[in-house]
């Protein structure tokens, strides 16, 4: 047999967690055809990679990265989660995605796209339903492999608009056969929002009746749960892995993390501390804490797992998440679309009332009342909470990476009339970070490893394809910083584990199959690295550098990244439907 590409004595990871070890690997049609000593077999190419280590390609189970795939600047937005070694990704999170497109209600969908990515993106969507969407991004070209989930919060708007009135017996009877087409068209799951607009109007009636639909399917259901804050997270919790058991179903956990919901003044007071203690961590003077506010929940996920329930979560190596700034408003302004939430906030009056609802609401279970919302960030972490992460304008690219508290000094207003006026000005199209103290605080980032070195976590990048501003750094670093700064540096786990925690782990979870593996057979998703140099060259203020110690990214076979550079033009990536 000829070969079309023999990796020479690697160090191999081969993704399941067990200890490295050296082989030969040979690639032919797009996978693994070998794992073994190839000393004598002919291969069109052969790769010296006995100074490196060789395994599977990332997959990254919670991002937004399918925003990308229409745009016409899509192969340089995924050139750095390429870089990083990222192969295979999982799109449609949150409950919001790029299709279907309602019939009735289109108008809300784009308003959100062109919120989300900063422009119109009518000339770029050229599809309606849920397959065609698969079919023309796949046809369009793609440069890595990936997965879509159907988005619950667009499945909502096809029955219900906007509305934010519980769902009757009719609705749902709407939903569900959209629901079910998605699934029969190659959606791998549904995935929901229920801290976002308008997933946060659901209950559990809602969620149960498409869980069932997902069980007809044997489809997994993702969630960003109804709160994080630490008074409800175990009622949020609980609410999803009740559907799962009920629908008998796999639950996946989005982005796991806990944030304190304290009242005045211990909120301002526990702020004012965590702020100094990370001060003097990131001057290493104060011993590093053991986080344990989420063990209860993992103890929780680990027992179901045991019992054969299948539990997944995921979570980020970052001290800051992000979002649009409209998710910090109170949801009952929302409705109506973008022109009606500007114009509400253009009157001043209307904006008195939503400062009035974050300042006096309470994040009350299960956050469906008129204030109630368990994203009001401004609320619950403070009015500093929030940093612009982008604008689509270049006459606001200077306030990129500041607080809506400095803005508002500048420029003597209070915070929220800072954030309501860019809002104006940018026609909507503002996205931030939040975080409980800044962006790239290791202390706060390093407070989650308990959640992160779980082994039922998954790591995922979140990332939003933004084309302007600032993004993530996880966009540049996300599974090198894991592997290199967390593994190899830090040894809080074996890189062995990491990896795993990186390919197969992910992959099990959304029940993508044959990827995440080094094993005969498996598709080709491959990361050529250097083990001693792996890691992160970026921070949360200068994030734009690609991850240090990757060598090659190869997808089905195909080389995308190696010594030469990028290759996005060979378009060897493929749409994974659900089997």
């Amino acid at each position: 047999m000829r070969f079309d590409v023999i990796f020479e004595n690697p160090q191999i990871f081969d993704g399941t967690g067990r200890a490295p070890f050296r082989n030969d690997v040979a690639v032919k049609g797009g996978k693994i055809a070998a794992v073994e000593k190839l000393n004598n077999a002919k291969a069109k190419t052969r790769i010296d990679a006995s100074c490196l280590a060789l395994c599977p390609g990332f997959v990254d189970v919670h991002t937004h990265a399918e925003m990308a795939l229409h745009q016409p600047q899509y192969e340089k937005i995924v050139e750095p989660l390429v870089r990083q070694g990222i192969t295979t990704f999982v799109g449609g999170n949150c409950g919001a995605g790029l299709g279907p497109i309602s019939p009735e209600h289109a108008h809300h969908q784009y308003d959100f796209y062109d919120i989300f990515l900063g422009s119109d993106q009518r000339p770029y969507i050229t599809w309606q339903g849920f397959g065609e969407m698969l079919d023309v991004l796949e046809k369009k070209g793609m440069v890595q492999n990936c997965a879509m989930l159907a988005p619950h919060g667009v499945i909502r708007a096809h029955a219900m608009g906007d509305s934010t009135e519980l769902a009757k017996p009719e609705h749902i009877a709407k939903m569900k056969p959209v629901l079910a087409r998605c699934l029969e068209e190659g959606a791998v799951g549904m995935s929901t929002g229920l801290m976002y607009f308008p997933g946060l109007c659901s209950d559990e009636r809602e969620l149960l009746e498409l869980g069932r639909v997902l069980h007809d399917y044997n489809a997994v259901f993702t969630s960003h749960l109804r709160s994080y804050n630490s008074d409800t997270i175990g009622r949020a919790i609980d609410e999803v892995l009740e559907i799962g058991k009920a629908a008998q179903i796999p639950i996946q956990i989005s982005h796991l993390f806990w944030v304190p919901n304290l009242r005045p003044p211990w909120n301002g007071l526990t702020k004012a501390l965590m702020k100094g203690v990370s001060f003097a961590w990131n001057k290493k003077n104060f011993p590093f804490p053991v986080e344990a506010a989420t063990k209860p929940y993992l103890k929780q996920i680990e027992k179901l797992n045991a019992q054969g329930i299948p539990v997944g979560v995921d979570s980020m190596p970052t001290s800051a998440g992000f979002t649009h700034l409209f998710a910090f408003f109170p949801p009952w302004s929302l409705k109506g679309g973008r022109e009606a939430i500007l114009k509400l906030i253009a009157d001043p009056e209307s904006r008195r009332e939503m400062r009035r609802g974050i300042e006096k609401g309470e994040p009350i279970w299960p956050h469906r009342g008129e204030n109630q919302w368990s994203m009001n960030l401004f609320k619950v972490m403070g009015w500093d909470c929030a940093f612009i992460m982008s604008v689509a304008s270049d006459k606001n690219q200077h306030l990129v990476g500041k607080s809506f508290v400095e803005i508002g000094k500048m420029e003597g207003k209070h915070p929220f009339d800072a954030a309501c006026d860019i809002a104006l000005e940018e026609q909507g199209r503002v996205l931030i970070f939040e975080t409980p103290t800044f962006p790239g605080d290791e202390f706060v980032e390093l407070s989650l490893k308990g959640t992160l070195l779980d082994k039922n976590v998954s790591v995922a990048t979140d990332t939003i394809p933004i084309v302007f501003g600032r993004p993530s750094h996880l966009t540049y670093d996300c599974f090198p910083r894991f592997v290199g700064g967390y593994a190899r540096d830090r040894g809080y786990l074996p890189v062995a584990e990491a990896i795993r925690k990186c390919t197969s782990l992910p992959a099990r979870q959304l029940q993508i199959k044959n990827r995440g593996t080094i094993e005969t057979g498996a598709f080709a998703d491959l990361v050529l690295f250097d083990p001693e140099k792996i890691g992160s060259n970026s921070t949360a203020t200068d994030p734009a550098h690609f991850a240090a110690g990757i060598e090659s990214v190869f997808v089905n076979g195909v080389a995308v990244v190696d010594s030469s550079g990028y290759h996005p033009e060979k378009y060897p990536g493929r749409m994974l439907r659900r089997q």
